[in-house]
């Protein structure tokens, strides 16, 4: 790896296509990067299911690798685990803050997934890391589509909005009336 950062060029199968830096501070051992070039070049072919073996090798050989976990989310979305997807995702940007394309990706992932309110908050972070026009396009064209499916689509509540006391009191006491009535209508 050379001394400045050096430049993985990535084409995701969907057509996510991002820059990935290699940290050149990150000393990685020649098995980790083999393991990732090798995955890599799983995803690029479409073999996502053999990118998440090796993938899953290059994190457990260098855990503090965020791009490593970037590709491994692409891979674990790709076979349909969104779970370990969303997790490795929110892993890279909790390594590397400053890292646009774990938090772009984590924003693609979350609109797809119609889960927009996370999806708009990992995009305002993946705006902060912006360094190019090019990451600028894109995640411009990923909040375009955005809206347009939202303005195209039929509303669905968010389930995000906490229960006040008053609603807490009156569904608990409800539930305890509910819970007496029948009770009381078994016993007799």
């Amino acid at each position: 790896m050379a001394d400045s950062l050096s430049t993985l060029n990535h084409y995701e199968p969907n057509g996510l296509g991002v820059a990935l830096q290699l940290p050149a501070h990150l000393a990685l051992s020649a098995a980790a990067t083999s393991t990732f070039q090798q995955g890599l070049v799983k995803l690029q072919i479409a073999e996502p299911a053999e990118a998440v073996e090796l993938l899953s090798r290059t994190v457990e050989l260098a855990p503090y690798f965020p791009e490593a976990r970037i590709c491994l989310g692409l891979a674990y979305a790709l076979t349909y685990n969104i779970y370990p997807a969303i997790d490795h995702l929110e892993a890279a940007g909790e390594m590397d803050p400053e890292n646009f394309a774990a938090h772009y990706t984590l924003a693609k992932l979350n609109f797809k997934l119609r889960i927009p309110q996370k999806g708009y908050e990992a995009s305002q972070r993946a705006l902060h890391c912006i360094t190019n026009l090019e990451q600028r396009k894109m995640l411009t064209e990923l909040l375009k589509e955005e809206r347009a499916r939202e303005r195209n689509g039929i509303a669905r509540p968010w389930f995000n909005r906490k229960f006040s006391k008053l609603e807490v009191f009156f569904l608990g006491g409800g539930t305890a009336a509910a819970i007496v009535a029948l009770l009381l209508h078994v016993r007799w």
